[in-house]
């Protein structure tokens, strides 16, 4: 195991089955369980998943990624990485291995989105995070992560509207996001 975890949540979560259509992930010793997603949650993934070239990368999901140092076994909606440096198995990919992490917000996922995983992918030096608000109707590209634990930060931010390319320039393309859903109905909030 390449995460830190001084109090067994580690093991604790391998062991747990938590319910059909749950995801439970490990975020700095705290495990957190979400609900299946939103269809408009489901379709960006789709429309994201569908514009990396599969010759140059694999967007995985439900892939769960090792951060050394941390306390966390984050679960991002889409992970990205090239073919030649993923092991032949294993439940947990290294970070060090991760080109970019993709999460959609959800009205229960802001904070974990926003401030949580943001320090986390940021300490495990995954150079592209991009966040997709179908709340905001925004799309927020991170990178250049530095730091270490809970101060670790991304130091490059761009905030772009749905509608708008996002450039994806670790992994050599422009994401179109105009085929993205809103949520309809949900409170706005006040991130990045």
């Amino acid at each position: 195991m390449t995460a830190v975890d001084e109090r067994g949540m580690a093991k604790y979560l391998d062991e747990i089955e938590p319910p059909e259509g749950v995801k439970a992930e490990l975020l700095r010793g705290v495990i957190v369980m979400m609900a299946s997603p939103d269809l408009v949650h489901n379709l960006i993934v789709l429309h994201t998943q569908r514009q990396i070239p599969l010759e140059r990368w694999y967007p995985l999901q439900t892939q769960d990624v090792g951060i050394v140092g941390e306390e966390s076994m984050p679960v991002p909606d889409l992970v990205v990485a090239a073919p030649d440096v993923l092991p032949a198995a294993g439940r947990l990919l290294p970070s060090q291995l991760v080109t970019a992490v993709v999460e959609i917000v959800s009205k229960s996922s802001v904070h974990q989105d926003y401030v949580v995983k943001r320090s986390i992918y940021a300490a495990g030096g995954i150079p592209t995070y991009l966040v997709i608000d179908p709340i905001m109707a925004q799309c927020v590209l991170l990178t250049k992560p530095a730091g270490q634990g809970e101060d670790a930060d991304y130091h490059a931010q761009e905030i772009i509207k749905f509608g708008e390319p996002v450039p994806m320039d670790d992994l050599g393309l422009e994401l179109d996001t105009s085929e993205f859903g809103t949520l309809p109905d949900v409170r706005p909030h006040r991130y990045p």
